[in-house]
């Protein structure tokens, strides 16, 4: 049975180009764990790659699920996993690549996420909460049932607080008080590339700033005149929300930059800190993070 290769880490450290090169030599596909290119229209503020940039690589949960819809990592999940089961059948290695820790977490793992499957109706119903009473009040409530947990999310994670009510309202349990499993479920090869962080964080700023000269705000303008509104989940993508809020606050374009910026560093700290727990992974420097290197990890 093949391996799963999981290529991972933070924002901007090359983790499509070397996905790509090691899916040429494996003759495989490319399984996309990010929680934005999920979504079709939104491709300059998620570096979306292009089909130049994909070499003739098939690349799977790419454009999957409207601008206008929610897509949880229960749908993730139950789309993904039937492409890495496909692949193995096929005796292909499946190449996991992105940055969204709970995606991969989801098709590396026996992962329950508070072992309490998702429930669509209990979810809607503070969805429908958040619309007419706001985040504080969703927040709040978290705190009446489970301060624990709700100390750990930040009052704008909207996702995970409403999931964390989900679990205690299906399960009669707490999140917090609950553990989930970490059983793998396939055998994989996890790599990253470490990037010294004043290094990374000058490689997003120069990821900001393509952004913009392909026309990031252009994009915005775009998505919200063709009727997604701000508050949907895909437009409170990093990228999405700042030119959003920049835009009706009459900010300038250096100041929609800055914050972008300064945001995403923000993100790919915290997504080093989810990879450094994820079991097994191994970190590469940058000049060690070639195809050939990933490969012979792989034994192949």
């Amino acid at each position: 049975m093949h391996k799963v290769l999981v290529i991972c880490g933070p924002t901007a450290s090359g983790k499509t180009s070397l996905a790509i090169n090691c899916a040429e030599y494996l003759k495989t596909e490319i399984i996309s764990a990010d929680s934005q290119l999920v979504y079709k229209g939104l491709n300059i503020g998620t570096a979306k790659p292009t089909a130049k940039e994909m070499q003739g690589i098939i690349h799977r949960m790419i454009d999957v699920a409207e601008p206008l819809g929610n897509f949880s990592v229960f749908d993730y999940e139950r789309a993904a996993e039937p492409i890495v089961k496909e692949l193995l059948s096929q005796n292909k290695t499946p190449i996991i690549c992105g940055g969204t820790g709970f995606y991969i977490n989801s098709l590396l793992f026996d992962f329950a996420y508070g072992n309490a499957g998702a429930n669509r109706v209990i979810r809607d119903k503070y969805n429908r909460l958040l619309e007419e009473r706001g985040k504080e009040y969703i927040y709040a409530l978290l705190m009446e049932v489970d301060a624990e947990t709700a100390e750990k999310l930040h009052v704008n994670d909207m996702k995970r607080v409403i999931r964390a009510l989900e679990i205690y309202e299906a399960s009669g349990i707490k999140k917090s008080a609950q553990h989930d499993r970490l059983i793998p479920k396939y055998d994989y090869l996890a790599v990253a590339v470490d990037y010294p962080r004043d290094e990374l964080y000058r490689r997003i700023d120069l990821r900001v700033d393509e952004m913009f000269e392909r026309g990031l705000v252009e994009e915005v303008k775009n998505l919200l005149a063709g009727g997604v509104d701000e508050n949907c989940q895909c437009m409170q993508a990093i990228g999405y929300k700042e030119v959003v809020n920049c835009l009706k606050n009459g900010d300038n374009e250096s100041t929609m930059r800055n914050i972008i910026k300064q945001n995403t560093r923000h993100y790919a700290k915290r997504q080093i800190t989810f990879f450094k727990k994820l079991p097994g992974i191994i970190w590469l420097e940058p000049k060690k993070a070639t195809a050939e290197n990933v490969l012979g990890l792989l034994n192949v």
